[in-house]
């Protein structure tokens, strides 16, 4: 069943396509066991709008109070965080289907501690968290469903961070770069696979000095640890 439902135009003038929903329904998780009719009823009840944005713009800035989540459809973003001196860090890579902004809207956090950038252009789906933790007036199934696949995802972001704090409290860039590398091999059950970040990108992502961080890859490449090509990597016994 093809579905419309409310759109705004975004920063760049573009509007978004029908494509862009299907891709939608094939890719997030939130809207696992509802069906496609009942899809388009639930979108109506959320009230959904979808934006588009340009490389480098923002969907949220620090310091903004949000009751928006949202559902990335095309493109990529980066959740953000900056120090009173200007230091940036990368602490999620959001894809295409993933959700973003869910934490700090369920809390209700009064000023945002992080920003979300688009880092390609793209198009992302926004609706008020509160239309999804609270069930509509006729209480309908699907919008059950919608909470529990809610929770599932927010205990899948926990799982996520835990993973990232795993990370970054080693001590070392060697230690921190092999915990990242080993938790990629594991999650693609591959040894060889692409990492989402340029170098520049890792080392924030991983809060290690980008020089130092070069550095270690050459010396685990010459160990004989792993090979590396750009961002695909290779991890040897």
């Amino acid at each position: 069943m093809s579905v419309v439902f409310p759109t705004e135009q975004g920063d760049n003038g573009c509007m978004p396509t029908t494509e862009d929903y299907n891709l939608l329904i094939h890719l997030s998780p939130l809207f696992q066991g509802i069906s496609a009719d009942e899809l388009a009823a639930l979108l109506d009840c959320l009230g959904v709008r979808r934006r588009s944005y340009r490389k480098g713009s923002y969907i949220f800035t620090a310091g903004q109070h949000i009751t928006d989540m949202g559902l990335l459809l095309s493109g990529q973003l980066d959740i953000l965080q900056d120090d009173v001196w200007g230091n940036r860090r990368i602490l999620e890579r959001v894809t295409a289907g993933e959700m973003f902004g869910t934490a700090f809207t369920c809390a209700d956090i009064a000023r945002i501690p992080i920003s979300v950038q688009a880092i390609q252009p793209s198009e992302v789906m926004l609706f008020d968290y509160r239309k999804v933790i609270t069930t509509c007036n006729s209480a309908c199934g699907f919008h059950t469903q919608l909470i529990s696949n809610m929770l599932r995802l927010l205990a899948s972001k926990s799982v996520s961070m835990m993973d990232k704090i795993e990370n970054v409290t080693r001590r070392s860039t060697r230690e921190k770069l092999l915990s990242f590398l080993s938790q990629q091999a594991h999650r693609r059950q591959t040894r060889s696979f692409d990492i989402p970040f340029n170098r520049q990108e890792l080392a924030e992502y991983l809060a290690v000095d980008r020089s130092a961080l070069s550095t270690e890859l050459g010396r685990l490449r010459d160990e004989g640890v792993l090979r590396f090509h750009k961002n695909h990597f290779e991890l040897r016994s």
